[in-house]
């Protein structure tokens, strides 16, 4: 069952959560997002091969899937888009992804099915036309990866955060968004290890902090958990997040021992 995120009869943002069963499974639970705008489709970071069948017959009652045109990548990792060549197959779309990925992604895919098919984005972002809105490719590099985007729907005002926001829930939680400060402090035992472990330090999270205040963000809806809606809550996260000491910050010498039986 898809949550959708916006729709004005032209233009839907649709997110599905429930494509990995992770109740019994070692496998961490992953948002896909589906934008159908006035007849074109593009998918952020579809995931892996164990999401493929489902995303497609999930999307196919939104947008039939062999019409995809685009599909965004944040990053390079498995469960953002090992299941690229499937989708490359199957349908004529192309890839959007950091150049510091665009020769490793490749790894994914049977030989000369890439070929022409990947854009990368350069380091200070882009902007994709999209039909009846504009997908901004927002700088977010290490955070987690080296070369790492987010993907900003100016139409529906959705920032698309990837691991920016993650928390570690049953995808049942994810129905409904967090509104409040309230809300996030209540929510921050589920993001905190994450982001601590996963964002390389406080000199990146600060700086991307500062320039998602500079835009116009009503949802902010990340790659994995619940996500943020208006600007109460979005505003909590990002002066908890400016303030984090995370990666880099926390390791020492005592990190780095030769491990002895």
């Amino acid at each position: 069952m898809a949550i959708e995120l916006y729709n004005d009869g032209r233009h839907v943002c649709l997110l599905f959560n429930d494509l990995v069963d992770d109740t019994n499974s070692s496998a961490v639970q992953a948002n896909q997002f589906l934008i159908e705008t006035d007849g074109e489709g593009a998918l952020i970071d579809p995931a892996g091969n164990m999401t493929y069948n489902a995303l497609i017959m999930a999307m196919q009652a939104y947008f039939p899937f062999k019409k995809l045109k685009y599909i965004f990548a944040s990053h390079q990792d498995p469960d953002i888009v090992a299941s690229l060549n499937k989708w490359l197959m199957s349908t004529e779309c192309v890839l959007y992804v950091s150049k510091l990925w665009e020769r490793f992604v490749p790894h994914f895919c049977t030989i000369n099915r890439w070929e022409g098919r990947i854009v990368g984005i350069p380091d200070a972002g882009m902007v994709i036309p999209i039909k009846d809105t504009k997908i901004h490719a927002v700088p977010a590099h290490f955070l987690h990866a080296e070369g790492n985007f987010q993907f900003y729907d100016a139409k529906s005002k959705i920032l698309f955060s990837g691991d920016m926001g993650a928390s570690l829930v049953h995808h049942d939680e994810i129905v409904r968004p967090i509104t409040t400060a309230a809300e996030f402090q209540a929510h921050l035992a589920k993001m905190e290890g994450f982001h601590k472990r996963y964002m390389v330090g406080n000199k990146p999270c600060r700086f991307w902090a500062n320039m998602v205040r500079g835009m116009d963000v009503e949802m902010m809806v990340p790659q994995h958990g619940r996500w943020f809606k208006g600007k109460e809550a979005i505003g909590a996260f990002l002066t908890w997040i400016e303030n984090l000491q995370c990666g880099t910050d926390l390791i020492s010498q005592d990190t780095y021992r030769f491990p002895v039986a």
